[in-house]
């Protein structure tokens, strides 16, 4: 999965850093969810949401000089990445002024763009909370996740994404001696793409070789990444979606070096611990081009619930992940997921037939398997994953891996190379943040419980 990080101003640089300003109180905003044991037995669970520390303005301890301005480091007080983390604090968060993250019960909405006070921030990212110290952890086995959503307002090039990543629940507080500010301040973060466009990582800073990038203004590529495994429940806007798990070959935040971190932000895309690829349905993608979108089966005019269950081979909960199974709810209707009309790869949900046919049919890279597949996902997922919610532009590819024809050189009439109807010319960050920074994503009602429990599944 692409992730960027959000434009923003001179003062409030976008960086992660270890110590802990003062100039902002951290306030969590509050959000409920429900743990259910039955369709009609939800008990509700209070929860909190925490921003990401990537986005925050990161000072020197004590002061207001910046450690990190636009896309480059202070060079003065970030000599190294140890002097970095002892030197810089990490300040807390506006999160509906600065960041456009507003919560209203059991709902969270993201707005892409928001006009602060100096200038504007693009995307975020969230994480549910337990409680203030502490992320919200899930075993996803023999569970199933649900979700509203509505993304009416997220055209072509956005990304609205819900998804577990198995990071530490307390933002490797308790591991790195670096780390002060743990998950209070959203640290700690990893995914299936080895992520080097993070400033900190186990509580040292990513400054040794660090390249500011040619296209974001505010983000750039370190000598480290942050690597582990991946479900991708729901990437989305009102055009196309796709739900994906991505493994990896160990446990927990891996940290990496350079080019063999692999992944969104490495040349070799391949060379690293996890499958940056994962092994995907999006429903145009196979061959559906009815199923998805405004107007449609699944009309994205207007909210839905979106239910994901996570199926073990023995139908127990220390079974192993055998199939992820997809359903939507709409106006009292239950839909089934779209079923494939590509030659070759039949059925409606990801399991390891689907996936080996799938592969083979579209000719991608096939590292799923490479990493360990569904044994890997099912350890990671037993280990406890936390939740992430975020609205994001692609500063990589633009999001045609989701809504359009990609690779795009490639002929669109192949099997695998169309993934929505949006233009291969579309979902440029600076034409989307021009166009349409008021684009919104809302995920309410979540649910979770024993497969069944949170919607009336079909007779």
């Amino acid at each position: 999965m692409h992730h960027n990080i959000a434009l923003i101003p001179f003062f409030l640089a976008v960086a992660n850093g270890q110590l802990v300003g003062t100039e902002q109180a951290e306030t969590h905003p509050t959000m409920t969810w429900s743990e259910c044991t039955g369709p009609d037995s939800c008990t509700t669970v209070n929860g909190e949401v925490v921003i990401d520390s990537n986005w925050r303005w990161v000072h020197v301890d004590g002061g207001y000089t910046n450690c990190y301005t636009d896309n480059t480091w202070n060079e003065t007080v970030c000599t190294d990445n140890a002097a970095c983390a002892q030197n810089c604090a990490l300040e807390g968060a506006d999160y509906e002024a600065t960041y456009g993250a507003s919560t209203n019960g059991d709902s969270l909405t993201l707005t892409f763009v928001t006009e602060g006070e100096y200038a504007a921030n693009v995307g975020s990212r969230l994480y549910l909370m337990e409680n203030e110290d502490t992320y919200q952890m899930f075993n996803l086995l023999n569970r199933e996740f649900t979700f509203d959503v509505d993304l009416s307002k997220l055209p072509c090039g956005l990304n609205g994404a819900l998804y577990f990543v198995q990071m530490e629940a307390d933002g490797g507080l308790a591991a790195n001696d670096g780390n002060k500010a743990g998950a209070k301040y959203g640290t700690g973060y990893c995914d299936a793409q080895c992520p080097r466009d993070l400033k900190f990582i186990n509580g040292e800073a990513n400054v040794d070789g660090w390249v500011p990038s040619d296209n974001d203004a505010n983000a750039g590529v370190g000598g480290r990444g942050a690597c582990c495994a991946e479900m991708d429940v729901w990437e989305a806007n009102s055009q196309a979606t796709a739900y994906t798990p991505h493994s990896c070959d160990s446990l927990g935040l891996v940290v990496c070096e350079g080019e063999s971190c692999g992944g969104t932000y490495s040349e070799e895309r391949y060379a690293g611990v996890c499958d940056p690829d994962g092994c995907d349905f999006n429903s145009w993608r196979q061959g559906d081009q009815t199923f998805y979108g405004p107007g449609l089966t699944v009309d994205t005019n207007s909210p839905f619930t979106v239910v994901t269950q996570f199926l073990t081979d023995t139908g127990t909960d220390d079974g192993t992940l055998s199939e992820i199974r997809r359903f939507y709810v709409q106006n009292g209707v239950t839909i089934p997921n779209s079923e494939s009309l590509i030659e070759g790869v039949p059925g409606n949900s990801v399991h390891k037939d689907f996936c080996d046919a799938q592969k083979d049919v579209f000719g991608d890279v096939y590292t799923w398997e490479q990493h360990g597949g569904f044994a890997s996902m099912s350890a990671a997922m037993a280990e406890g994953m936390v939740l992430v919610m975020s609205i994001w532009d692609d500063h990589y590819a633009n999001m045609l891996w989701l809504d359009s024809d990609y690779p795009v050189d490639s002929d669109p009439s192949l099997p695998g190379i169309s993934r929505g109807p949006c233009e291969t010319t579309s979902g440029v960050p600076a034409d989307v943040e021009a166009e349409s920074p008021g684009a919104t994503v809302t995920f309410s009602n979540i649910k979770f419980g024993p497969i069944d429990s949170t919607f009336s599944p079909p007779a």
